[in-house]
């Protein structure tokens, strides 16, 4: 079976900036783009297929039709028809609104379907750039409220300089934000359920305050303090650098100097690959090649026994 890339989705935001359209290498002039949605199944924001047999289909239609050949069996049965990962790249001119993810169980109580956990991958940033994730000191429910109404909330939460290579592990519950300045690849839960807590006092093109879910955030903040939020893990080259291992994803990071075959024969499951630099290309057991830069995201299916990468090129693997 062919490996699969999409047309992006491009969404310009109140915060985006003009890192995503060069960085993808796309003839566009479409400004602030905040956000390109690399494979999502989402309900009306689903991915495209760009090229080959199955050109102009939407991934959901792809696991309509190929189910666990595209998957996994285990995926298709835990999963069905919904793809289960949402791949983002995330340019943050401005910063973002503080906000929290309920857990799947408390996204399905009020009947929104999945819940979000996520990580973040950072990329080229700019010198100055932080992000905040979790809280850096104890705080009640009661306490929480009354620092969203008197513009305190920040002051409970940890903050972090970035730089390219840094990764932060968000579960459902934690509180975060990302700052101005960030450049970020994001895996996360197919689920676009986001409690927006806190927005800095803006306000829109049409001069209103954003909706705040102050209230239901509350309910799912996770109060626990822990001393660091930062992944912590050995860059190396040229072998797969585990990152994240959880419920809902696993990814690894490859910097790659010379060719290297990834070994999927024992994996059931469906692999994405994230372009973050260089450039090389892809070659499966079949003999079907493409080619994968910096600013692609290549489907691999679950049928796939193993995949060539040749040139320099640095990327991330994730699978369920």
């Amino acid at each position: 079976m062919e490996m699969f890339k999409f047309n992006p989705l491009l969404k310009s935001t109140l915060w985006g900036g003009e890192k995503i359209v060069p960085f993808k290498h796309l003839a566009s002039d479409q400004k602030q783009v905040g956000e390109s949605w690399e494979v999502s199944g989402v309900k009306d924001n689903e991915s495209i297929v760009a090229g080959g047999r199955y050109k102009g289909w939407t991934l959901n239609a792809l696991v309509d039709t190929l189910k666990e050949r595209l998957v996994g069996k285990e995926n298709y049965a835990r999963f069905g028809n919904e793809f289960p990962l949402l791949v983002k790249f995330i340019d943050a001119r401005q910063q973002l609104s503080i906000q929290v993810h309920p857990t799947d169980a408390q996204a399905q109580a009020k009947g929104l379907g999945r819940g979000k956990t996520e990580m973040w991958y950072v990329m080229e940033s700019d010198a100055d750039a932080s992000l905040r994730s979790g809280l850096k000191r104890q705080i009640t429910p009661e306490q929480y409220k009354s620092m969203v109404e008197d513009d305190t909330i920040t002051d409970a939460l940890a903050e972090y300089p970035v730089k390219e290579g840094d990764v932060f592990f968000l579960p459902a519950g934690r509180i975060h934000s990302i700052g101005a300045g960030c450049f970020l690849a994001e895996i996360q839960e197919t689920s676009d359920v986001t409690y927006r807590i806190y927005d800095f006092k803006r306000k829109d093109k049409e001069g209103n305050y954003r909706q705040l879910h102050t209230r239901e955030a509350a309910e799912c903040i996770d109060y626990t303090v822990y001393p660091d939020y930062r992944t912590r893990y050995e860059a190396r080259k040229d072998e797969p650098v585990e990152l994240v291992r959880c419920p809902y994803f696993t990814t690894s990071v490859y910097d790659l100097t010379e060719p290297m075959t990834l070994d999927y024969s024992d994996l059931d499951s469906f692999v994405i690959l994230v372009g973050l630099k260089g450039e090389g290309g892809l070659t499966d057991a079949d003999g079907n090649t493409v080619a994968f830069r910096a600013g692609e995201s290549v489907l691999l299916p679950a049928t796939a026994t193993t995949v060539k990468v040749s040139g320099t090129v640095k990327f991330l693997e994730s699978y369920v």
